[in-house]
């Protein structure tokens, strides 16, 4: 699968088949994160790969997200900003944040280039979750995706026009070059 294509394919998907996928494969998916930027080279995430259905069926409940118990396996990224922290001062959890989703999108489009599906999920409680798994209380847990195959067709995108979000050199600026008024009479609304 070519990037761009996996870019524009990738959705969150809530309904999934009855088959499990390879963990092999979902590692690599993982191990692609560890190609993303990270503020002074200091790599701080670490990963939680779940198989056990008991396990993953206490993280639906404490997402109050039961599709997730559909899933053979999930993956939380954790962050521990404390080295970023160290080096950056306060922006270094900033930086942790960042980090973590330039590694969310490397795992994400590598899911969908093994044809595998996943949705991002944010709403969980985070407190609960980390007992469950033993995480330590210092780590911030960045994301839980549950993977599968998809089960559901995904409603198509309503991508807006770049046009309406893109400025040049300040935010009030929407033209890569300026525009000059030419000279002489126009129709009001014209310039």
């Amino acid at each position: 699968m070519k990037l761009n294509d996996a870019i524009q394919s990738r959705r969150s998907i809530r309904k999934f088949k009855d088959k499990k996928p390879d963990w092999r494969k979902i590692i690599e998916a993982i191990d692609s994160a560890r190609y993303a930027p990270m503020a002074g080279n200091i790599f701080t995430l670490k990963f939680v790969l779940v198989d056990k259905k008991e396990i993953i069926e206490k993280i639906a409940e404490y997402s109050s997200q039961e599709f997730i118990a559909q899933t053979d396996y999930l993956v939380v990224f954790i962050t521990n900003p404390e080295r970023t922290e160290n080096a950056y001062g306060k922006q270094g959890t900033v930086f942790c944040r960042q980090q973590a989703g330039a590694a969310i999108q490397n795992f994400l489009l590598k899911i969908e280039e093994f044809g595998y599906a996943t949705c991002w999920i944010g709403f969980f409680n985070e407190n609960k979750i980390k007992t469950l798994l033993k995480i330590p209380e210092e780590n911030n847990i960045e994301g839980i995706f549950p993977i599968g195959y998809a089960n559901e067709k995904p409603k198509s995108r309503n991508i807006r026009d770049l046009n309406n979000f893109l400025y040049f050199n300040d935010f009030k600026n929407n033209r890569m070059k300026e525009i000059k008024k030419p000279e002489g009479r126009y129709p009001e609304g014209y310039w």
